[in-house]
């Protein structure tokens, strides 16, 4: 098997999950303003057709952007008990196949007292193929 290599930046993701323990691996890359998620494509992450799944793309959307969230608020210097998505919403604007890199790139819009706001672009080797955006509910 070719050994391919990990974008700048990227580790494994220190957070698992039961929901994602099937998609693994899985990697991030931790910024004071973000946590990409990104992965190579393999058959567990497909549809039927062979194509990236828009439910793998909405659930690690959904992590991405809470993660950036905390992060931000963190390195505010707050304390939250933690995060819960109020409302999300994907758009699907083209698709991914097998072995290609995709990567979430989120942007946090603004962390209030009680709820942030945070947007997402979802890259397949570079191409946008969804946007999303989504409220979180922060816990103190």
């Amino acid at each position: 098997m070719t050994e391919v290599s990990l974008p700048d930046g990227f580790t494994p993701h220190y957070r698992k999950s039961p929901l994602t323990d099937p998609w693994e691996p899985i990697y991030s890359c931790v910024d004071d303003e973000s946590v990409r998620l990104g992965m190579f494509i393999r058959e567990p992450h497909c549809n039927g057709r062979g194509v990236l799944h828009g439910g793998l793309i909405a659930a690690l959307s959904d992590n991405a952007m809470g993660h950036s969230c905390g992060e931000v608020i963190k390195n505010s210097g707050r304390e939250i008990a933690g995060l819960v998505t109020i409302s999300m919403t994907n758009d699907f604007v083209g698709s991914a196949k097998l072995g290609q890199w995709m990567e979430i790139v989120p942007r946090v819009v603004k962390a209030g007292g009680s709820i942030a706001f945070v947007e997402c672009l979802v890259l397949a080797d570079g191409e946008v193929i969804s946007r999303g955006s989504a409220s979180f509910k922060i816990l103190s």
